[in-house]
């Protein structure tokens, strides 16, 4: 199950989904090749840049640019990983999102489905 975490002023939101990729493409993806995802969602995502660290490492700083509305906003996360249980958690340190939250965490973790795409998020 894929759990975006979001907090304010006491609030928790969730929610899951399907995918249709096998759990190891995606925990890669946000372990190790972040760096693609503005090629595939050139609409959404403008860049993600490495601020400390490497692209694999636990504890490495991303900065994201995305677009809302038009508007290009940035996020900035501390990546947590654990390989065992493939489980990717990304820490808001700032961006445009505090205008919203006073605090932020997604967690990405991969559950068997027995759904159509056998994985979910």
């Amino acid at each position: 199950m894929a759990a975006i975490i979001a907090t304010y002023p006491q609030r928790k939101m969730e929610t899951s989904f399907e995918i249709e990729a096998s759990a190891d493409e995606f925990y890669s993806v946000f372990k190790s090749q972040a760096f693609h995802v503005p090629k595939h969602a050139s609409s959404h995502m403008e860049a993600v840049d490495l601020h400390e660290g490497d692209w694999e490492s636990r504890g490495s700083v991303k900065l994201w640019k995305y677009v809302v509305g038009g508007k290009t906003e940035t996020f900035k996360e501390k990546v947590e990983l654990d390989d065992e249980k493939r489980m990717v958690t990304l820490v808001g340190l700032e961006g445009d999102v505090f205008k919203y939250y006073t605090n932020y965490k997604a967690v990405f973790q991969e559950t068997p489905n027995v759904g159509i795409c056998g994985y979910c998020l």
